[in-house]
């Protein structure tokens, strides 16, 4: 038995010891799919504020398989430089990821996918959950988009060095892929702001969709949608506190420089230091989607680009003066809905659902008929 085998029996082991393997099938996937092939040979690691190329040979082929095959996401593209291209420390946001494992395989048991469905994965990224799924499904029933036309080229050869030969497409995964359709599963390996209307048309009545919700605060949620027979998809989040990399398409606008203005100023009623909570965060920015959160020495600050709205927090002795400047009133946004909140007993993510029509798309509490946001169109 070689080491790569040996340790994707082991990376197998630990999943299924974690809860996020219970199928045989997905088991033996991951036992079949070497990853080391989707990872290359350079990766990035975190060194302070900058990303850090690691290459194989520095490390050693042992260390560097036990590292493939720990249970890790590894950063392999950093504002559109790839490990393996960069020349040194690389500043920015990554902008592609191999996902730690056992979150793949989350995704795909809670798709409930069978043998004989059709799968649309949107992010094909490095190629591993491409290949997972082909070796659960078959090579014919699975189709992956990715955006990055380098992505996609890297993935296209790896996938073939592993055997594997899906349906691969190269553009916008917002828009789906009609020549495949109709799917019995959309699964998302990257995050949107909202459901895009495609991924509705392009799926079978029953099918579901797996993705994470988030937005321009970085909040997200895990959920599983179901599509009715009259177009409308239902779902509940997870309560995984899970986040992927926003769609390209999705992802925030330049950010000028925060220059705090003096604007209207209260006490706060809710404190910002709530915003540390996973859930009172996703609140936040479901009810200012449109504003981006930025942690600044002694509170927050909500910024919104396209108003040029603003609010920020400051202490003041005994609590919490909020700052609030322009046409939008972003800290009125969200003490309300976090007020709400706190009414219903300040519950997790699980008490949670999304309504998705063409039309309007509805995060709501308790139930549909309960507190209820829009998400942007």
């Amino acid at each position: 038995m070689t080491i790569s085998t040996s340790l994707r029996q082991g990376l197998a082991d630990e999943l299924a010891q974690g809860g996020q393997l219970t199928d045989p099938a997905w088991r033996s996937a991951v036992e079949a799919v070497p990853r080391e092939v989707f990872l290359g040979d350079t990766v990035y690691r975190p060194n302070g504020t900058q990303w850090e190329p690691v290459h194989r040979d520095q490390v050693g082929d042992d260390e560097w398989l036990r590292r493939v095959y720990s249970d890790t996401t590894w950063v392999t593209q950093v504002e559109g430089i790839s490990a393996s291209s960069a020349p040194g420390p690389v500043s920015g946001r990554p902008t592609s990821s191999s996902t730690l494992p056992s979150l793949v395989l989350r995704m795909l048991e809670l798709a409930d996918i069978r043998e004989g469905d059709k799968v649309l994965e949107i992010g094909t990224g490095t190629g591993y959950s491409t290949a997972i799924l082909c070796h659960r499904l078959g090579d014919e029933a699975v189709y992956s988009v990715e955006y990055d036309e380098g992505l996609a080229a890297t993935a296209a050869r790896r996938l073939q060095a592993s055997g594997c030969s899906p349906h691969l497409i190269t553009g916008d995964g917002l828009r789906g892929y009609q020549d495949g359709a109709d799917y019995n599963s959309v699964i998302a390996t990257c995050a949107v702001r909202t459901i895009p209307p495609s991924w509705l048309w392009q799926l079978r009545d029953g099918g579901s969709i797996v993705t994470t919700i988030s937005g321009w605060m970085l909040a997200s949620g895990l959920i599983r949608l179901v599509l009715d027979e009259e177009g409308v998809a239902r779902g509940r989040f997870t309560g995984d506190k899970v986040s992927y990399m926003l769609a390209r398409p999705h992802e925030r606008p330049p950010r000028p420089t925060f220059y705090p203005h003096p604007g209207t100023t209260r006490n706060a009623r809710v404190s910002p230091e709530l915003l540390d909570d996973w859930t009172a965060q996703f609140v936040a920015q479901l009810a200012a989607p449109s504003a981006e959160l930025v942690r600044t020495g002694e509170g927050i600050a909500l910024l919104d680009v396209a108003t040029g709205s603003q609010a920020w927090t400051e202490p003041n002795g005994d609590g919490w003066t909020v700052h609030q400047d322009g046409p939008l009133q972003l800290w009125d946004q969200v003490e309300d809905a976090l007020a709400l909140w706190e009414q219903e007993g300040a519950p997790d993510q699980t008490a949670f659902g999304m309504t998705v029509t063409e039309w309007h798309q509805t995060v709501w509490l308790g139930d549909p008929k309960g507190p209820s946001w829009r998400l942007p169109t």
